[in-house]
Parts: C-alpha cells; sequence; structure tokens
C-alpha cells in the first residue's frame, strides 16, 4: 500500500507573465515531492483552480520536465483572477464583480491543502495578503520585470527584460546614426523606472525619462542640440511607460475601468512628437512592449527562480505563513507580505544610479 504523502500543497502565479514563473513553478514541484514526499497541485490562471475544478491540476517530475528555459507559465496566468472581484456575465452580457473568495477556502479545504505558494507581483500579492489574514496558509513569492516590490533587492523576469531592453537600445543606435535620426524607445515600467534606467545606462543613451524625475522636453530637446553641435547629429531616448512631463500625468492606451488599473502606453510618440516639433531632425519611435516579458530567462533569473522556490517550500515545511521570500544581501530571506506591498521600490533621484548617468553626460530633462 501506498504511504500518503505528508503534505498537500498548491502553487499558482497571477498577473502579468514574465521569465524565470516556470523556474519557481519547477522548484517548488521537485523541492516538495524530492525532499518531501509532498502532494503538489497547480491552480491555472491565477486563482481559476479554486473556482473551476478543471483548472486545479497534479504537478508532478514529469509536469515541470524540461521547463526551466521556458519563457511564460505552464500555468497559464491572468489579471483577472482576483477571487474577491471575480468578473463574471449577467443575464444582459455585462461584467458584473463578485466575491468568489469563500469558494477559495472551500476548494482548499476539500483538498485538504497544507499551504499555498502565491507567485505574483504587488496586486497578486494583496489578494493573497487578504486570503491569508482570512485564514489561508499561503506564502508569496515576488514576481515583476519592474523590480518595483519593497523589501527585496531582486525580482525574477527583471534581469531578463533588462537584458531584451539593453540588447533593443543596441541595435537602434546603429540605424539613429546612419539615419542621423532621433530613436526614442519606450520600455515597461508602471510607476518605477527601473528598466528604462538600467537598459539606458547600460544601452549608451543619450536621455532617460523615468516616472520618478519629471521632464521638461525644453532640457530633452537641449541635450539633442548640444550633441549635434558636437558633431553628433543623432540621440537614443529611453522612456518609462510611466514618465510624465513636469506639470502633467502618465499616457493610458486604456483607461482605468472596474477592476482594471489601466494599460499605460504611449507616452514614446508623445515625446516623438515634442521632438520633432521642436528640432529640424526626423525622430523614430519603438515601443518594445510586451517583448520584454518573453523569452527564454537569463540564467540569473533561473537561478533566482529556483532559490525562491526553495525557501517557499521550506516555509511550508516550517509551518511559517503570511511569509514572502526575499532576495537581501544575496540571500534568499522571508519577510511578511504585508510589508512587502506597503508601497513600491521607486528609483531614488538622487541615488547612485542616477548620479552615475549624471556624470557620464545622460540627460533626465531636469536639468
Amino acid at each position: 500500500m501506498a504511504r500518503e504523502p505528508k503534505k498537500r500543497i498548491c502553487v499558482l502565479n497571477g498577473g502579468g507573465d514574465c521569465p524565470g514563473l516556470n523556474a519557481v513553478i519547477r522548484s517548488v514541484v521537485k523541492t516538495a515531492i524530492l525532499r518531501y514526499d509532498w502532494k503538489v497541485w497547480g491552480s491555472e490562471d491565477s486563482f481559476g483552480g479554486f473556482l473551476k475544478s478543471d483548472k486545479m491540476v497534479p504537478l508532478t517530475l514529469d509536469s515541470v520536465r524540461g521547463i526551466l528555459p521556458l519563457g511564460g507559465t505552464i500555468l497559464g496566468t491572468t489579471n483577472k483572477g482576483n477571487p474577491f472581484r471575480y468578473p463574471v456575465k449577467n443575464k444582459e452580457g455585462k461584467t458584473e464583480f463578485k466575491d468568489y473568495s469563500q469558494k477559495v477556502f472551500d476548494t482548499a479545504r476539500a483538498m485538504k491543502l497544507d499551504g499555498v505558494i502565491v507567485i505574483g507581483g504587488d496586486g497578486t500579492l494583496s489578494i493573497a495578503h487578504r486570503l491569508f489574514e482570512a485564514g489561508l496558509p499561503v506564502i508569496g513569492v515576488p514576481k515583476t520585470i519592474d523590480k518595483d516590490l519593497l523589501a527585496t533587492e531582486m525580482t525574477f523576469g527583471f534581469d531578463t527584460a533588462l537584458h531584451t531592453a539593453t540588447e533593443a537600445i543596441d541595435k537602434v543606435h546603429t540605424t539613429a546614426e546612419s539615419h542621423e535620426r532621433v530613436m526614442v524607445v519606450e520600455l515597461m515600467g508602471r510607476n518605477a523606472g527601473w528598466i528604462a534606467l538600467e537598459a539606458g545606462i547600460s544601452g549608451g543613451a543619450d536621455v532617460i525619462l523615468i516616472p520618478e524625475i519629471p521632464f521638461d522636453i525644453e532640457k530633452v530637446c537641449q541635450k539633442i542640440r548640444q550633441r549635434a553641435k558636437e558633431g553628433r547629429p543623432f540621440s537614443v531616448v529611453v522612456v518609462a511607460e510611466a514618465a510624465a512631463s513636469s506639470g502633467g500625468s502618465p499616457v493610458y492606451r486604456q483607461p482605468h475601468e472596474g477592476d482594471h488599473r489601466g494599460d499605460l502606453g504611449g507616452i514614446g510618440f508623445v515625446v516623438g512628437e515634442m521632438i520633432q516639433e521642436r528640432l529640424d531632425v526626423e525622430t523614430r519611435v519603438l515601443v518594445l512592449g510586451h517583448l520584454q516579458r518573453g523569452g527564454s530567462p537569463s540564467p540569473f533569473d533561473r537561478l533566482l527562480g529556483t532559490r525562491f522556490g526553495l525557501v517557499a517550500v521550506e516555509l511550508v515545511a516550517q509551518e511559517r505563513f503570511g511569509l514572502m521570500v526575499a532576495l537581501k544581501c544575496g540571500q534568499v530571506e522571508s519577510v511578511p507580505i504585508k510589508t512587502a506591498i506597503a508601497g513600491q521600490r521607486l528609483v531614488d533621484p538622487e541615488g547612485e544610479y542616477v548620479r552615475t548617468a549624471k556624470a557620464i553626460g545622460i540627460s533626465f530633462g531636469d536639468v
């Protein structure tokens, strides 16, 4: 007679996808089975498995074989999986939001789950914390390409996105110089400018515009004019999607509606048009968009995801719930989820990264 697994756990991810998610899932499954002999389930489409039985799938060693280098997530994901405000269609075909959170607890109880590992950014982890406060045994794993979660020095997915963005900036340099153009590259970063800042420095951008430093378009143009006078009639301007001019607001291609926070995007074209209006120079805009979320994860993200998965399972074994794994001083530790979602980790306008960029001649449009 086969012996009953000691514990039963579930792993899920919510919000946007990013490289390294499969590394975490793989690590959770392999650690739970090989080290502890536990039973592991995966909830597809965020908390979907708790709401629909066909979306709760068993995860085995075979399930995670070969997924380490894969981008995306084998469990699927969604930005609309909040069980406290779950979208459903009424008889008229209109979307309504209903509280299905009790179904999460009913499913967890019926499945005899000893722990739920939730991988996500501030939105998904806020849901996880709310469920924890109501009694669900939750462990959080930080995930976002924006690197904007408090209490952790790094989130997996950022490094891969940074490589993708830097490579794109490298490539637009050649066409910018060949045609003597201004190339505006719009990168992701909902409220934090980490990708734009680090990719801009790494890719040799001439101007970097980030949400934390409101810009003056005249100062941006001044930098471009200066380069032209010095015999460099081309420039590369990197713009974070949430950047805004002094006194202005971020640009949205889809506004906030219901449970939807709104989709940022379009500031690159706004900046490009403003530059072209003021300067006699051809301007082109490249919006990298979801390309930054895709592709095979970098070695760093694979390793960090694997380390996060291990410690998440260890926390379940220790029955220390309501915690999120975090990278601190190079070591994976744990912090209260409540601490991690209390605010955002933003770029310090006076910090080392910005000072470094300014020291080597990069303009932020603020001076």
